[in-house]
């Protein structure tokens, strides 16, 4: 095989090394952020259960005043009920009452009903807490387990790195340059191998005379269809 061909075989392998550490990268990154995620949502559910209950503790605060106006209005009656001279002002008086009462009813009923509510609310927020305290744990252990990863993976990176910097020192630079044009576009298809006489890249067959050359491997050869860089494997030289 022609030693600029070889050149650029090699450091296809090494570019496609490279960038095989992307996606393990994101996948160890995306089990913490799932993990982060699940904990964020916990402390936001947490922080809307503390302001549903700081609501309904305002709804209460107005009933249970209302319930002392009320309770202050039947005993002012009550006092007001040894001054009644005609029988329309004691039917007056009476209307009065019973409206209050009906309206202390269901200030009562309602303060409960809001009481109910408070302690739901208030029992969710207790297994929202240890569910958080699980996650909070785990996501420690998480992190720590993609730090591990995330290490391994970029000193693995930098060794595939080193090998490539060699390679670029001793690569044509002609060859390099037409290298990097074509992998702007086919990224890592940009070399490939024929197989039963057609292009790895687009699977379309070349001619004879081209894989002739691929065959001899003297020169670059590109493919016809796509433009892309062929080579024969030594095992189907």
């Amino acid at each position: 095989m022609n030693q600029h061909l070889k050149q650029l075989v090699d450091l296809s392998i090494v570019d496609k090394e490279i960038d095989a550490f992307e996606p393990k990268i994101e996948e160890a990154n995306s089990n913490y952020e799932a993990a982060l995620a699940k904990t964020q949502s916990i402390e936001s559910d947490l922080e809307n259960l503390n302001n549903e209950i700081k609501d309904e503790e305002l709804k209460k605060a107005k009933n249970e005043l209302h319930l002392a106006e009320l309770s202050q209005k039947l005993e002012e009656n009550a006092k007001k009920s040894s001054e009644i001279k005609t029988e329309r002002e004691m039917k007056s008086l009476q209307l009065e009452e019973e409206i209050a009462k009906e309206q202390i009813t269901f200030a009562n009923e309602e303060i409960e009903r809001l009481d109910k509510i408070i302690e739901h609310k208030l029992e969710q927020i207790e297994t929202a807490k240890v569910t958080l305290d699980e996650l909070q744990n785990n996501l420690e252990t998480v992190k720590a387990d993609v730090d591990s990863k995330l290490t391994l993976l970029n000193n693995e990176r930098q060794e595939v790195f080193v090998r490539k910097e060699k390679l670029l020192g001793g690569t044509n630079q002609k060859g390099l340059a037409f290298y990097q044009k074509i992998r702007r576009w086919a990224k890592n298809t940009t070399v490939v191998t024929v197989e039963d006489q057609a292009c790895m890249g687009c699977h379309m067959l070349i001619n004879d005379k081209t894989y002739s050359d691929v065959i001899r491997a003297e020169e670059i050869t590109t493919c016809p269809h796509c433009g892309r860089i062929l080579y024969i494997e030594s095992t189907q030289e």
